[in-house]
């Protein structure tokens, strides 16, 4: 697998909480060098990764558009439903292009489905015109069952994207979880691995389960490791 279809699927994160706006604009500078999907940050960096991200191109620095992914109740997904719609109305509107919405974890933990499908689709509802991934967060999930049916929710909820993990749960994304959601999708949303890839070995694997994007915070270093 060549380096630009490895960059390609990469969104290049920065979302741990002392995450600063020069590291916002760091992270844009690099998806234009390396030509990554996108970058992914915490609600409160929308504006200046999309201030940033435009500049790219407005400099020459990319020809195509990066795409600014917004994370939603992170990492917890313990918000309220009026919490997350507001949430996501304001990333909206400081420029975002994608929303990575936190599944309900404690109303999956309940087995409260119809419940979890509510939360999303609130969200989906009120953010017209980006694109919706769901973290399923899979290290909190016991077993195949709840898997599929938080991935069922998430789709009947209008999910384009199914995300593994927030990378920080005990467990992050793994090959056997990316082809178990590969099965379950049946290719009506995409799947996005997230979670301690680190490696350009990983990052092959999990695309070749059937990951068509991965978040990573060591974006720079697979590529470079290619």
């Amino acid at each position: 697998m060549d380096r630009r279809s490895v960059a390609s699927a990469i969104e290049q994160s920065v979302l741990k909480p002392t995450a600063t706006a020069e590291e916002v604009r760091g992270a844009c500078r690099e998806a234009a060098d390396y030509g990554f999907y996108g970058v992914c940050v915490n609600p409160i960096h929308t504006a200046t990764a999309r201030a940033a991200a435009d500049s790219m191109k407005t400099l020459g620095k990319t020809k195509t558009k990066i795409r600014i992914v917004t994370v939603i109740a992170f990492p917890l997904g313990s918000a309220s439903p009026a919490a997350k719609v507001y949430e996501a109305m304001r990333a909206a509107q400081d420029g975002s292009d994608e929303l990575d919405i936190v599944m309900a974890i404690p109303l999956a933990m309940e087995g409260d489905w119809r419940g979890v499908e509510k939360d999303i689709s609130d969200v989906v509802a009120a953010t017209p015109g980006l694109g919706h991934k769901v973290i399923i967060e899979t290290a909190y999930l016991k077993g195949p069952q709840e898997m599929e049916q938080a991935v069922l929710a998430a789709l009947r909820a209008g999910a384009s994207f199914i995300k593994t993990s927030t990378g920080h749960s005990p467990k992050g994304a793994t090959v056997q979880d990316v082809m178990a959601l590969k099965r379950i999708v049946g290719g009506r949303a995409g799947i996005k691995a997230a979670g301690g890839i680190r490696t350009p070995e990983a990052a092959i694997e999990l695309i070749q389960a059937g990951a068509a994007r991965l978040g990573t915070s060591s974006g720079v270093q697979i590529i470079e490791g290619l």
